[in-house]
């Protein structure tokens, strides 16, 4: 049984590893000892538990149906759907939701964290339905970049071009948040520095404690400045915001990012600071795990961890 002390977040899996780090999962989830077939998700801002399957409303603290879910997107503009990386059913939900979106508006645009924004005129050719898998997987350089298993996102990728949405890279090019975290943003390169964001917010106290608990309980030799590493993370959502902005147009996007990047102080907080339009967050959860509700619009009980494994 893993000590409840213990703190994973998948959400910082990708800054941490490129750092040196490789052993969080994602945040603030603690996984539990019962059996399987028994588990649920516990929300510790409701002192409640879901079964999986269960879509939790954070307005009224209990179930919807998935019907009840879209029809409160509808007037949203954007749409950030959170995930944990390695877990297949969490990519399934997604293309679920991306299905209805897409059947209701079909200028819908998908925003992704996977790719940085230097690769869009690539991702437009994926759009158009003008590149094969083969191609796409090597010049989008995916396993340089994500590494994460190609295969856990071609269902949506397919989808995209299929219907030709239009896919947005989201991301800073992956190499800058790890050089800023180990030697602070002074350490780029003048053509780096002209990636960063226009404007980036380290002032929200939220989100500063929320990156802290991670940055103290799993530090490293030689990654101890705080600060730098707080800053990578503001970039890191920041630039997600401000590129998630710069694309929206007149439709909807939906945002596909790492739990930790969808909470509230992350990108969703971040891109209303510069658009001030109408946003519903998902947030994906494992039962077996604990998650907080309070940063979100909804959280959708997945299957545990280790059932996700074994499909």
């Amino acid at each position: 049984m893993i000590n409840q002390d213990e703190i994973k977040d998948d959400d910082f899996i990708i800054i941490l590893r490129r750092c040196g780090l490789c052993c969080i999962l994602f945040i603030l989830f603690i996984t539990c000892g019962c059996a399987l077939s028994l588990k649920k998700l516990t929300i510790k801002d409701l002192n409640m538990q879901f079964t999986e399957g269960t879509i939790v409303s954070a307005k009224t603290g209990g179930p919807v149906s998935f019907d009840e879910l879209i029809a409160d997107l509808k007037d949203s503009r954007m749409i950030y759907i959170g995930e944990i990386h390695t877990l297949k059913s969490h990519h399934d939900i997604q293309l679920k939701i991306i299905k209805e979106l897409y059947g209701k508006n079909p200028n819908l645009t998908i925003g992704m964290e996977m790719f940085d924004r230097t690769y869009q005129p690539l991702l437009d050719k994926w759009s158009e339905g003008s590149l094969d898998r083969k191609t796409f997987i090597g010049k989008s350089h995916w396993y340089a970049n994500w590494k994460y298993d190609y295969e856990l996102y071609s269902d949506i990728l397919e989808f995209l071009r299929e219907n030709r949405i239009r896919l947005i890279g989201l991301n800073v090019p992956f190499h800058i948040p790890a050089k800023i975290a180990t030697g602070g943003i002074e350490s780029l390169s003048d053509d780096e520095k002209k990636q960063l964001p226009e404007n980036i917010n380290i002032s929200d106290t939220a989100h500063r404690e929320y990156v802290e608990n991670i940055f103290r309980l799993h530090r490293i030799k030689g990654r101890d400045d705080f600060e730098n590493f707080y800053m990578a993370q503001c970039v890191w959502d920041d630039i997600m915001a401000e590129t998630a902005n710069n694309n929206l147009k007149d439709g909807v996007m939906a945002v596909i990012a790492g739990n930790g990047h969808v909470l509230r102080y992350g990108i969703p907080k971040r891109a209303f600071a510069g658009k001030s339009l109408p946003y519903r967050i998902i947030f994906l959860a494992p039962a077996g795990t604990v998650a907080g509700i309070n940063n979100v619009d909804y959280i959708w009980v997945t299957p545990s961890e280790e059932r996700s494994a074994a499909r």
